[in-house]
C-alpha cells in the first residue's frame, strides 16, 4: 500500500464491543487476569503496554517501513532510551549542527555514564572518518539539520558505520517518512519527535524509535521503555493516531508552501541567506534530491541582513507567523534560535527558523512582503 493508504488503514481498529469506526481510548492502568494468572487480553499494566499505544506503535512501524516501533513520552525520551542502550566508554559521532538538546543530553548527562561524543560537519565524509575511534558505536545523523538545514549523505554514513560495526540512527523528524525513507538508505534506527508532524496540531508531546529489524537492540530498548516508564498516555496515543491519518496530506501541503516561500525570500534584498535544501543554491541540493524523494520538507531558516536585533524585530512584524518554539503543526511558526540555545551554539545570530503551515501561500508571502517593507 502507498503511504497515504497506510496512514488510514494502520490507524483503523475493529471495535468488537460497539463496532466503533474510531478507536476507543483505553484509560485503564491495569487489565484483568484469568484465574490461572494468565492474561488473555495481552495487557498487564499500562506502563508495560496499552491497547492505544500498541496500535500506535504498529502504525508507526508500518509508515516508516520498519519492523518494530516503540512510543515514548517525548522525542528526547526516545533519544535518551537509545543512548541508554549503549555501554560506558562507548563513543558517539554527532553533527556539529543538530538539535541543541540532543547535544547537551550527551555532554551533560551521559558524560557521567562514561559516554563520549565528537561533533563533526556531517556534510564532509572525510571529517566523519577522522572522528572515528576504536570505541565508536553509534553515528547519530540529523538531516536536514536543526536549524541550518545541512544535508548528510545518509547512505554513505550508513556504509561507513557498518564497515566498523557501528549503528547508524537518523533523527527523521523534519523530513518525515513522507519525504525521506531512511531504512531504504541503510539506517538501523529512526527517531521521531512525533510531537511535530505526526501529531500535526501542536497539542501532543511524544516521540518514537523505529527499528529496521526486530532483535537484540529493539528488545533491550523495549525493556528500557517499560522499566523507565517514559511512555505516552493513552489519550496522547489516540490523538497521535488521529494525526497520522492526515500526515501525508499535511506534509505535502506544507512542503509545497515552504518551497514557494523559500524561493521568494531567496530573492529578497533584505534577506542575507535562505537555508532550504530544495533550492538549487543549497550546498547539498544534489544529495537532497537523491535521498529526499518526496520533497524537501516544510522547514527553512532565514538569515536577515543585520544582527540579532534586526532578526527579532522582524518576527514582531509578521502577522501570520506565531513566534513560538516547536514546529510541524498546521500553523506557521517562527523563532530566533540563538536566543533559545546558548551563546556558544553555532547558530548565526541573525537566523530565524521557520515552520511553514498549511495556510494559503499567497497570504504567507504577502505577510513577509509587508513585514520586510
Amino acid at each position: 500500500m502507498k503511504i497515504e493508504t497506510l496512514a488510514i488503514q494502520t490507524t483503523l481498529t475493529h471495535d468488537a464491543n460497539a463496532g466503533a469506526v474510531v478507536s476507543p481510548i483505553y484509560l485503564s492502568t491495569t487489565f484483568e487476569r484469568e484465574a490461572d494468572g494468565s492474561y488473555n487480553h495481552e495487557h498487564v499494566y499500562s506502563r508495560a503496554s496499552n491497547p492505544n499505544r500498541q496500535a500506535l506503535e504498529k502504525s508507526l512501524a508500518a509508515i516508516e517501513n520498519g519492523a518494530i516501533a516503540l512510543a515514548f513520552s517525548s522525542g528526547m525520551a526516545a533519544t535518551t532510551a537509545l543512548f541508554q542502550s549503549l555501554k560506558s566508554g562507548d563513543h558517539i559521532i554527532m553533527p556539529d549542527d543538530l538539535y541543541y538538546a540532543s547535544s547537551v543530553l550527551v555532554e551533560e548527562v551521559f558524560a557521567q555514564w562514561g559516554l563520549t561524543l565528537t561533533k563533526v560537519d556531517m556534510t564532509d565524509l572525510t571529517e566523519i572518518k577522522k572522528a572515528i575511534q576504536p570505541n565508536t558505536k553509534l553515528f547519530w545523523v540529523e538531516t536536514p539539520s536543526n536549524p541550518q538545514l545541512k544535508i548528510t549523505d545518509i547512505q554513505a554514513v550508513a556504509n561507513l558505520a557498518h564497515s566498523i560495526g557501528a549503528l547508524v540512527a537518523v533523527d527523521n523528524t523534519w523530513a518525515t517518512p513522507i519525504m525521506q525513507r531512511c531504512f531504504d538508505l541503510g539506517v538501523d534506527v529512526v527517531m521521531h519527535s512525533t510531537t511535530k508532524y505526526f501529531g500535526g496540531h501542536s497539542d501532543i508531546l511524544s516521540g518514537a524509535l523505529i527499528f529496521k529489524e526486530a532483535g537484540e537492540l529493539s528488545t533491550k530498548i523495549a525493556t528500557i521503555q517499560k522499566l523507565t516508564g517514559a511512555v505516552p498516555a493513552p489519550f496522547d496515543c489516540w490523538l497521535l493516531s488521529r494525526g497520522i491519518k492526515t500526515l501525508p496530506l499535511r506534509v505535502k501541503a506544507q512542503t509545497a508552501n515552504a518551497m514557494k516561500l523559500a524561493e521568494y525570500l531567496s530573492n529578497h534584498p533584505q534577506i542575507e541567506a535562505v537555508h532550504y535544501p530544495g533550492l538549487a543554491s543549497h550546498p547539498q541540493h544534489e544529495i537532497a534530491k537523491k535521498q529526499m524523494t518526496g520533497g524537501f520538507g516544510a522547514m527553512l531558516s532565514v538569515q536577515v541582513k543585520g544582527d540579532a536585533k534586526n532578526a527579532m524585530a522582524l518576527t514582531g512584524k509578521l502577522q501570520l507567523f506565531t513566534t513560538a518554539t516547536s514546529l510541524g503543526g498546521v500553523e506557521s511558526l517562527i523563532e530566533h534560535r540563538k536566543s533559545v540555545e546558548s551563546a556558544d551554539s553555532p547558530t548565526p545570530e541573525n537566523l530565524l527558523r521557520v515552520s511553514v503551515g498549511i495556510e494559503d501561500i499567497e497570504d504567507l508571502i504577502e505577510d513577509w512582503k509587508v513585514a520586510l517593507a
